[in-house]
């Protein structure tokens, strides 16, 4: 064997159950779902703290911050009920994570960008609703959307956007798969 063979043997790393043929999985994106729950659940605490009740702070000619507390789902679904849809959206939110990481499991962390942000924006949106609604029993809102005087109807949070970017991103990703180049079955 000559010396540059020898040497590149040596370097090579060793090959354990096709360990070098795996790609990185898309659990590797998981950092973004935890970002969002940070970020989300700090200015949820800023908002409680700074704020009192429905006070409104104009942010920009097109933004209010107001506090509000909402005991539903998106856009107050079944917010008067009674107490048990805290149970059901919290099982929802667990549910959802748990077949978002499944599915993060299976994708290509490196060709798959797009839908393993899409998909960790969106859980990480709904753990960070979750945890609202398990700590104090309702969801902190705050952000207000308006066009001079014609508001959008609800409040929402940094949690709601990441589920609505996520989405969005989502779509955008089906709509980008569906025009690529078609893979062959067998």
């Amino acid at each position: 064997m000559n010396a540059a063979k020898e040497q590149e043997t040596r370097m090579a790393p060793p090959i354990q159950d096709g360990a070098a043929a795996r790609e990185p999985s898309g659990l590797r994106w998981l950092s973004i779902t935890v970002s969002v729950i940070a970020v989300d659940q700090l200015v949820k605490l800023w908002i409680v703290e700074h704020l009192a009740l429905y006070r409104t702070l104009r942010v920009l000619p097109v933004l209010d911050v107001t506090l509000t507390y909402n005991r539903g789902a998106a856009f107050s679904l079944l917010a008067e009920a009674s107490g048990w849809q805290k149970w059901l959206f919290a099982g929802l939110a667990v549910a959802v994570a748990a077949g978002i990481t499944l599915w993060l499991r299976r994708l290509n962390g490196r060709t798959q960008r797009l839908l393993c942000l899409s998909l960790t924006l969106i859980m990480g949106g709904a753990l960070g609703n979750m945890i609202d609604r398990l700590r104090i029993g309702h969801v902190v809102d705050f952000i207000l959307a308006h066009w001079r005087s014609v508001y959008f109807p609800w409040a929402f949070n940094v949690a709601d956007s990441a589920i609505t970017v996520g989405a969005a991103l989502l779509l955008l990703d089906a709509v980008l798969e569906s025009r690529g180049p078609k893979k062959e079955t067998v």
